[in-house]
This record gives structure tokens, sequence and C-alpha cells, in this order.
């Protein structure tokens, strides 16, 4: 009998979350104050509970997950891993397809795995409120639902334009306790400039993270909680691909090629990083990020250092960049909409370590409808991208003949992207490539600051 899903027991769920600094060939670079000086740790405790910012700056391989983090874990993991069988068949490739699904958590997406230990060690150190932002409302949902499960008071700065495409995850926010607001908005100093200078801004990314470090900032009782990014982030996703090489070793597989959408990092990194452990030992596997031709960080951004806000209250961070002034168009993969990449991810990318490709919107809900009627599963419009590149990757596959192992992580489901489906169904879906001339007007904002600090 082929195997489809193959499955973990409870007690296999990880007991340690796996740290990529420690098999870097570089150390990270650090976050620098706009002086160009290091920001200290008492800076970051501003925002941060000490707990989290140990793990943000650790080079330890193996950090420890606590078990009331594992107990929380065990409502939906371990996740499955699934041999898409049927859209093998339908592509007629040699290439096996599997894909680690994560929509079967509570908020539906990857995004409780990180939620869930940051709620626990903000509440470990004595916080009762916390600010963040989200996009297309995944972040959003599971940092809500993390909140509910640790007592905490979450308050959400959602991107007006998903706050208006996808009205059913504000839903699910409020369900679990949480308040939302469409960003920008009149509550904080970052929201009142940027409405006035556009009444009709559409949100960003970028906006939402100024508004809710401004609010974290300003009261001692509230901290600050980022979906992606940080390096705590994409430390805490990596139960995702470790969960991977265990249930791909129960059928005897192992990946030519793994493949996650790419925003801000976490999802890419949460399912490439514990096998980037395996290339730095020698193992030959191809770890690819995709990303929206609309918002191509990586593929046309550059390398340098910037915020990762608008207002730069945040660090200044050595990432791939389209400029912290960059205003994307309001796509539909709004998890995707970010200006900045990860800076381990960036490190990594620039270093060759990792590859990345964009694709076009209207390809990538081709891809995702092509999925959904061959293995049933409608996925969130971010995983669409991940499998337009595996599907395309599968297509060479048939023509060259080669029999590669392909792995992506579905990150998310799309029950609540219909209207986004909809409107590809209708055909009123449009591609954007961005212009490179918008991406040098961003870039000018980018500020005069490197690390080490050039000779006089």
């Amino acid at each position: 009998m082929l195997h489809t899903r193959i499955m973990l027991d409870e007690s296999e769920i990880p007991t340690h979350w796996y740290n990529v600094v420690a098999d870097m060939p570089n150390p990270p670079l650090p976050p620098l104050a706009p002086d160009g000086n290091p920001v200290s740790p008492e800076q970051m405790l501003a925002i941060f509970p000490g707990n989290l910012l140990e793990q943000e700056m650790s080079a330890q391989r193996w950090i420890e997950i606590p078990e009331p983090v594992r107990e929380i874990y065990q409502l939906w993991r371990p996740t499955p891993l699934v041999r898409a069988h049927r859209l093998e068949k339908a592509l007629g490739t040699p290439a096996k397809i599997f894909f680690k699904y994560e929509g079967v958590s509570p908020s539906g997406s990857h995004k409780t795995n990180t939620s869930v230990p940051q709620a626990y060690y903000n509440k470990q150190a004595g916080f009762s409120r916390l600010t963040t932002e989200t996009g297309a409302g995944q972040w959003g949902s599971a940092l809500a639902f993390a909140g509910q499960m640790f007592d905490i008071d979450v308050r959400i700065y959602m991107v007006k334009i998903s706050y208006e495409q996808k009205p059913y995850r504000r839903s699910m926010m409020q369900t679990w306790g949480a308040n939302v607001f469409p960003s920008p908005t009149n509550m904080t100093n970052a929201g009142r400039a940027a409405l006035a200078a556009d009444p009709d801004n559409q949100g960003s990314l970028g906006l939402a993270i100024s508004e809710a470090v401004e609010e974290a900032a300003s009261r001692p009782d509230t901290n600050y909680a980022l979906g992606s990014v940080l390096n705590h982030v994409l430390l805490h996703q990596t139960i995702i691909g470790q969960e991977a090489k265990k249930q791909l070793e129960k059928v005897g597989e192992y990946p030519d090629m793994v493949f996650a959408p790419c925003g801000g990092g976490s999802n890419f990194a949460g399912i490439a990083f514990p096998f980037l452990a395996d290339k730095a030992a020698g193992k030959k596997v191809r770890l690819v990020g995709v990303e929206p031709t609309s918002c191509p960080s990586m593929t046309k951004g550059v390398y340098a250092y910037d915020y990762g806000d608008v207002s730069g209250y945040t660090p200044l961070m050595k990432m791939y960049t389209l400029g912290h002034n960059f205003m994307p168009p309001g796509i539909h993969a709004g998890g995707l909409r970010y200006h900045g990449e990860s800076p381990l991810v960036s490190q990594l990318y620039h270093e060759k370590l990792i590859e990345a490709v964009a694709v076009p919107q209207v390809a990538t809900f081709a891809a995702g409808v092509q999925f959904a009627k061959a293995e049933g599963i409608i996925p969130a419009p971010e995983s669409c991208h991940a499998i337009r590149a595996v599907i395309d990757e599968a297509l060479r596959c048939k023509e060259s003949g080669e029999p590669k192992t392909l792995l992506f992580c579905l990150s998310g489901h799309g029950h609540f992207d219909m209207a986004s489906y909809d409107r590809y169904l209708s055909g009123k879906l449009e591609d954007f490539d961005y212009p490179k001339s918008l991406v040098d007007e961003a870039l000018k904002g980018l500020p005069d600051v490197d690390w080490p600090p050039k000779a006089a």
C-alpha cells in the first residue's frame, strides 16, 4: 500500500527547537541603533521579555521547549506529512511531492508554533498585555488564541486592506478575546502621520508594526510580539522541519528540494532550517524561498541595514529590503506583503546557501486551484506561492525524467480567503510586477549605516 498520510505520535513532538545560528558559516550581524552602534540588551528589553531576548541572541544549537508549551502544542501537533499522489498523477511527473500541513492548528496556520511560546514567556515575565500587527490575519489569529491560553490581553493592528478583505479573520481574533484595529489608525503617532499624508492609506505590515511597537513602548504592562522576521520567531518554527525529517525517515525518503512561501521568513525557516543543518554536514539539498513578484524583497531588493517598520521604531537589521518606505500593492497574499526579509534568511541567501524565486499572483492562485482539485485542501494564498514553485519544478522533472523528491510547507488553509479565490475565479485578479523604478525610489530612504563600521 502506498503511504499517503505519514503521522507521528504525540510522544514524538520535538523536545527542543533548532537554532540555525549554530551551523551558519558566519555569525549573524548585530541589530543597530540609528547611530550605527549595536543595540544594547537593555534597549530591546523595552518591548521583549528577557527569556525571549536570550533566544534572540543565542548561538546554542538546541533550546528546550518548556513543558507547558509542548502541552498546548499537543492540541494539534504533530502535524501530518502528506504524499501528494493525486497531484503527481495530474502532473504526470516522476517527482515525488510531499507537503507538511500546518493548517490543522487552531488558528489554521503555522503561526501558532511561535504565538504559544511568546505568550508563555511574556506571562512568565509578568506581562498582562501584548500588542502586534497582522497582515493576512494568520498571525493575529494565532496570537489571539495564545493570549486566551495564557490569559493575556491582545491588541492587534491589522493592515487595513486585509481588515477589509478578510472580515472573518477579524472575527476569529475577536472570538478569542482580542481587540482588532484597521491600520493605520488615529490611535498612534505613526498612524496619524500616515493618514495625514494619505487619508486612503491601505496600510502595510511595516506601518502596522510601527503602531504596535509604539503602543507597547508606552506602557509598562505591555510587550510587543512579532510573528516573523526575528531570530526567536524563526527558532520556534523549526518544529515543522524537525517533524518532517522524522516523517520522511519513516518512509525512507529525503528531499532533493524544500520549498516554502517567504514573506518575513518564519514559514520558510520553519521547514528549511532543520535541513540546513544537514546541508552544513555535507548533505545535498536545495532550499527555496518563494516570494510574490509584487513584493520581491530577495529577488529585487538590496542587502542593507534597514528599519523593520515604517516609522523607524525598530532597530536597524541587515536584511534584503525594498526600503522601509515601500508600500506594497493590495495583493491577496497579505502575509507576504512585507518590505524586508528575516536577517537570518537574508544572510543565508546572501551567502548562497539558500535560493529564492518570485512568482506572479494569478499563477499562484491557478496552482492553488489545481492543488485543491487534486488533494482536496484549499490552501492559503501565501501557501499557493510554494505550490506554484513545486508544480513548476515537478513539470521540469517531467521534461527531464528526473525522479526528484520535493517537499513543501502548506502553511495554512484558505477557508478565510475565499473572497480572493472568488476574484481569481471571476477573472478579476491581476498580476503586479513591482517596477524597478518604484523599488529604487523606496530605497532612497535607506539609513546610511553598516557593520562593521567602514574605516575612516
